[in-house]
């Protein structure tokens, strides 16, 4: 069994379905926010990586009744829309990174937070 690096943690970002589009002005106003907001993290040496998630994609489901449906959309109302992964010390210190996500302070976005495992060496 893997033993946990405790000093990786995945946010990972949802947003609802139907949420309005913002207009182009707030959408550079929202996305200059998010940069600021990872800027920051960069700068205090938590910040190691993050992406955008584009909304095409698939969702495989398991046997017996084995489907493959169009879009990253998991039969939910919110849909994952990207990630950042923080260094922290704890669990407690990444919960607080993300409680510094723009998108929390704007009702945009629910950040789910956790420990990343790595994998044995292949």
């Amino acid at each position: 069994m893997n033993t946990p690096n405790p000093s990786h943690y995945l946010l990972l970002f949802r947003h609802p379905q139907n949420a309005p589009e913002p207009t182009p002005a707030e959408m550079e106003r929202i996305f200059g926010q998010w940069m600021n907001w990872m800027k920051s993290m960069k700068a205090r040496g938590q910040f190691v990586d993050a992406n955008r998630l584009d909304d095409a994609g698939a969702v495989l489901r398991p046997l017996p009744g084995a489907t493959v449906s169009d879009g990253p959309f998991v039969e939910a109302k919110e849909v994952v829309g990207g990630y950042v992964i923080v260094t922290a010390g704890s669990l407690a210190e990444a919960i607080e990174i993300g409680r510094g996500c723009p998108g929390i302070a704007l009702g945009s976005t629910i950040v789910e937070v956790r420990p990343v495992e790595p994998l044995p060496s292949l």
